[in-house]
């Protein structure tokens, strides 16, 4: 994390990672200065206005370049303004890509450490907090700058006496800003901490609403999600009580200064040792270095926002990817897999897995029994190449399957699970969920799947039919409607491999009889992989593997593990008596 010595580097540099569209960036900030000159020239043309001021005096072609100058100053700055918003824009929407491209390939083990909901405010509020300061308060910053160096240069030229009285302020109001700017500092960060956890604990409630209601949460859930927002309340009130501090310090500052110079140019006026014009313009000028000074501000608070925003979006962008970006693109068809003393702990000194070794010849069903907890979920996870085992690798033919890319692997592996995951849609976007955009999958091809899966004859009944929404995780679907669904998508990606996590463990005993039909079709002739609690699924399996405390404990056919095996008889008794 970026220490405090580094100052504005890291944010700097990220900034210059991006594309910048530097074309608009510079003709902003050029067109954000001729604003400011023009601006600077108002004051001018009114103090010669007001010097000569008298109905039959009227200079026409002076009241013309005020209209001119203003006219000017309006054009140029709206389009200095867009053009600076669209370089924010655009350097927070190339951040968020970079930062959703390296999330979707970030391991899974990160997203077991942390909140899906705080990653999501890292994405979505500190690249706003970035955006806000390149095209809102940078701009204004320079511009104010400039702003005030033009008419500090017009003021002492002007009149130097007056300028120096008024500059009294200067150090007062710094006096004032300093301190009360850095308490703003460490409120924003915590704000942003806690906004981060918040927005957390909110998706992460509303996104198991269905375990809130039937757990009767509502109330546990309503004090948690009220205390979120107490303490949103809290720094929020914090930085009400800085800013009711600063606003009347400021404006008790500016009404002492401009009743000092009316005061003090008023006595010179009176003794004619200045204008009225030159009064005038001063107080404008006056005006025009005050304005940019309470900017100041909320540019450094903005500041410091951007710098926190920024460790935490570099802290998302150096995580190392996912192993397995590039490798061998194989075929793994008729390939035997292998499974050579595999250790896995998801924890350093908490073993789950202890030199597992296994084989599955092409075509064949291996099936995974014993007692919860036991590891069997993991072997598949480890499969999926969700994790690295701590010891051992896994082949396939004579390749280990870390010298593939995870494309390729993935690719050809179909995964039917107990919980068959969907995304909200329609059943036609799950069913080719994943599948490139140019394989250009037929309607034909759909139903066929469909079919294959028993799933086409709900599907009609639909009035949308392909198209009906699922709901969010499929929720307007029953448990076997989904599973069957999940068995369509697995024939139409075609996988060499199929792994099937107790996919009928939750459903009725309609339902199962239906998908474990749909399942044994799309079983046959491929290599399978199946993790059972109900033993009358997996009595046919070529080779069963009992798996106990991460251990395999004992293996072979049905009729063999009876033989040789306690336990799995004992499991056998209960089930299949």
């Amino acid at each position: 994390m970026p220490n405090e010595k580094e100052g504005l580097k890291p944010f700097i540099s990220l900034i210059l990672s991006t594309k910048i569209p530097k074309a608009a960036l510079i003709v902003g900030l050029l067109t954000s200065i001729i604003t400011t000159l023009a601006g600077l020239v108002v004051p001018l043309l009114t103090k010669n206005l007001v010097d000569g001021f008298s109905i039959a005096s009227i200079s026409v072609p002076l009241i013309i370049a005020i209209g001119v100058a203003f006219i000017v100053q309006a054009i140029v700055s709206g389009i200095s303004l867009y053009l600076l918003t669209a370089v924010g824009q655009r350097v927070v929407a190339s951040l968020r890509e970079r930062m959703w491209q390296k999330l979707v390939r970030l391991p899974v083990s990160y997203y077991d450490k942390n909140s899906s909901g705080e990653t999501v405010s890292r994405v979505i509020n500190d690249t706003s907090i970035v955006r806000d300061l390149i095209s809102e308060h940078f701009p204004r910053f320079v511009t104010g700058i400039i702003s005030i160096i033009g008419a500090v240069t017009l003021l002492l030229i002007m009149d130097w006496k007056m300028t120096l009285l008024m500059l009294v302020a200067v150090p007062i109001i710094l006096l004032v800003m300093i301190p009360l700017g850095k308490q703003m500092v460490k409120i924003s960060r915590g704000l942003q901490d806690a906004t981060a956890i918040f927005t957390g604990d909110i998706q992460q409630t509303l996104g198991e609403i269905r375990l809130m209601k039937a757990s009767t949460a509502e109330q546990n859930e309503e004090e948690n999600g009220i205390s979120g927002i107490q303490k949103l309340l809290g720094f929020g009130l914090k930085e009400a009580r800085i800013i009711a501090l600063i606003a009347p310090i400021m404006q008790f500052v500016v009404m002492l200064v401009i009743v000092s110079i009316i005061g003090y140019g008023g006595m010179r006026v009176a003794s004619g040792a200045m204008s009225t014009g030159t009064l005038v313009a001063f107080l404008l000028y006056l005006f025009q270095i005050i304005m940019p000074i309470t900017t100041f501000a909320m540019f450094f608070t903005q500041l410091q926002k951007a710098k926190g925003a920024t460790e935490r979006i570099i802290g998302i962008l150096d995580l190392p990817l996912e192993e397995g970006q590039d490798g061998l693109e194989m075929d793994i068809t008729n390939e035997t897999i292998r499974v050579s003393d595999v250790s896995f702990a998801y924890s350093e000194g908490e073993p789950v897995l202890k030199n597992v070794s296994f084989e599955a010849l092409p075509g064949k069903m291996i099936a995974f029994v014993g007692p919860s907890g036991g590891g069997k979920t993991t072997i598949f996870g480890l499969f999926e190449r969700f994790y690295e085992p701590t010891e051992g690798a896994i082949f396939i033919g004579d390749t280990p399957i870390t010298d593939l890319s995870v494309e390729s692997w993935r690719s050809q592996i179909g995964y039917v699970s107990q919980e068959s995951a969907m995304m909200a849609g329609t059943i036609r976007e799950n069913l080719c969920y994943g599948l490139k955009k140019e394989e250009n999958v037929t309607e034909e091809r759909l139903w066929e799947v469909a079919k294959m899966a028993y799933a086409d004859e709900f599907i009609k009944e639909f009035a949308e039919g392909l198209d009906t929404e699922v709901g969010e995780r499929g929720v307007k679907l029953s448990g076997g409607q989904r599973q069957r669904i999940a068995i369509a998508r697995a024939f139409l990606r075609d996988p060499k491999l199929l792994m099937m996590d107790e996919a009928t463990a939750s459903l009725d005993s309609q339902s199962e009889s239906v998908v474990q039909q749909a399942l044994s079709r799309l079983m046959k002739g491929r290599t399978t992989l199946v993790i059972a609690h109900r033993l009358s699924t997996i009595v046919d399996a070529d080779n069963i593997l009992f798996i106990e405390n991460g251990q395999v404990t004992g293996s072979g056919t049905h009729q063999e593990l009876i033989n040789s095996h306690s336990l799995y008889r004992e499991f056998a008794e209960q089930q299949l008596a």
